[in-house]
């Protein structure tokens, strides 16, 4: 057993890697091709798409590179897991009657302000666990029907990013709840299709193909797919699904841990037994998604995350070369700024509609800048930010549950800044822990692709076998108490803001 490997395909929204995990969790061999969408052909400005062809070329690209020198019967399976919301309607032959929206694009604007007049975001939340967002693929949907409605006619069903991979792999029609529970279209208790919100876009359930729940073989890699991807003929194909949900089973965080997934955006979530949508929740933009595990779900904020830190590297250091240069410079130099970045504030909500700030619709703002104020200033400020934007996430989480979480398991890109996880830990009081596999997400997704090899007999005995903490940053007690007082003040910003952009006070 020493030498079984899973396949996992991680397609990220900016990056697609396809990695061999072993069955004690190292990496045998991974390859990583950079991703992104495309303006969409004859479409207006703003409008952006995937490009399905080029996505699953870059995707054999990887594969190959990775399986090329790993023997055939080392391999037990492949699995596929994506970023969420967006999808595509497929005809029965697998062409696309349309191509997949872009969870950037910003064609469904309007759909967001008329929504009201069709169905009250509350009762949309507390149907699905959703806030109404502009990426919704409920809207994508709506906006299909009202612009292009014979994508959906000519359509025999709807597959998610998974789903459309997992098709070029082998043949069969599937979709799992974790990336269904991003669509705002599903009945988050009962963890299947929502009537009401399908009828928004005339459709039904019969729209969709069948359930499959993640460590369940969907089918198995054909020949074709073979010759393309490099992966034996024959290898079952697994069911993962939405990311963020496998970076937590990834990160093994015990059920006394809050898990945060820091990259580009940051969710702060829960493993919990019960979906139990309460107003106060809908309130302060908590979403809800259904776990990997049947009969748990995933109350968490969507937040901004190292985005903000990518613009400030941008705007602030493109004079530093190479990315990982310009981050380490970023680090090195925010290290010799105190607690406080100098009197510098940075409210990071980038994405007004998102985080905890979102009833107060702050957008991305900076505070105290003056003639000598330093790029290592603001950039302490923004990672003080966004810890100050986790501790406030945290309170809503704890209030809308009822779980008080004790500490705080980290993964992803963030997780890697040793700077960001002291802050972290001095801001909200709780210990960080971090994992030795820094691809958690990979990691999860592999674990699934054990369980439905039959390498693993659950979920349970996997993680036990195969996921080990890294690292635990106590908080400092002095380092705390100046933060108490600056995180007093950072609450007083939103609020005292929301009149300017047009958000409410408190």
């Amino acid at each position: 057993m020493q030498n079984d490997v899973a396949i996992v395909l991680d397609c990220g929204a900016t990056n697609l890697t396809a990695a061999a995990v072993d069955t004690s969790g190292e990496i045998v061999k991974s390859a990583s091709r950079p991703n992104g969408p495309v303006a969409q052909p004859g479409g207006e400005e703003g409008w952006l798409i995937w490009d399905p062809d080029g996505l699953w070329q870059t995707i054999c690209s990887a594969c190959t590179d990775v399986c090329g020198d790993l023997p055939a019967d080392w391999i037990r399976a492949v699995t596929i897991t994506t970023w969420g919301a967006d999808g595509a309607p497929v005809r029965s032959d697998g062409s696309l009657t349309y191509p997949p929206i872009c969870w950037q694009d910003d064609r469904t604007e309007d759909l967001v302000r008329r929504l009201p007049e069709r169905m009250g975001p509350w009762e949309a939340f507390a149907e699905t666990g959703y806030q109404v967002i502009p990426f919704n693929t409920i809207l994508r949907l709506m906006w299909l029907r009202e612009n292009v409605p014979t994508a959906l006619d000519e359509a025999q069903c709807w597959l998610m990013m998974p789903g459309l991979l997992s098709r070029r792999l082998c043949g069969e029609l599937s979709i799992e709840p974790t990336s269904a529970g991003t669509m705002m279209a599903m009945d988050m208790g009962r963890r299947d299709w929502s009537e009401k919100m399908l009828a928004l876009a005339q459709l039904d359930a019969s729209f969709f193909p069948r359930w499959v729940e993640p460590g369940t073989p969907i089918g198995k890699v054909h020949d074709e797919a073979s010759a393309q991807t490099g992966l034996p003929a024959g290898l079952p194909v697994v069911a993962a699904g939405h990311d963020t949900q496998f970076a937590a089973i990834g990160s093994g965080a015990s059920t006394r841990e809050a898990i945060l997934s820091s990259g580009t955006w940051e969710i702060l979530m829960l493993r919990l037994d019960r979906f139990t949508p309460t107003r106060f929740a809908f309130d302060e933009g908590l979403i809800v998604e259904c776990d990997p595990v049947p009969e748990l779900w995933n109350p968490q904020l969507l937040m901004m995350g190292s985005g903000v830190l990518e613009w400030l590297r941008e705007h602030m250091y493109a004079d530093v070369g190479r990315r990982e240069d310009a981050y380490a410079k970023m680090i090195a130099e925010a290290e010799q700024v105190a607690p406080g970045a100098d009197g510098v504030t940075v409210l990071p909500s980038f994405v007004p509609e998102t985080g905890p700030t979102k009833k107060h619709h702050t957008h991305g703002t900076m505070l105290g800048l003056g003639i000598t104020t330093s790029r290592a200033q603001v950039y302490r400020a923004a990672l003080e930010g966004l810890c100050f934007q986790l501790r406030h996430a945290l309170e809503i989480l704890a209030k809308a549950t009822g779980f008080d979480p004790e500490g705080i398991r980290a993964v992803g890109g963030g997780s890697r800044n040793e700077l960001w996880n002291r802050m972290r830990a001095d801001v909200t009081g709780l210990p960080v822990s971090t994992i030795s596999q820094k691809e958690a997400t990979a990691l999860g997704a592999a674990l699934f692709a054990f369980v439905g090899s039959g390498t693993f007999a659950s979920i349970e005995e996997a993680q036990q076998q195969v996921v080990t903490p890294a690292a635990v940053i106590e908080p400092s007690a002095q380092t705390r108490t100046v933060y108490d007082d600056l995180y007093a003040k950072y609450r007083e910003a939103p609020p005292a803001l929301a009149g300017f952009y047009g958000g409410e006070s408190d």
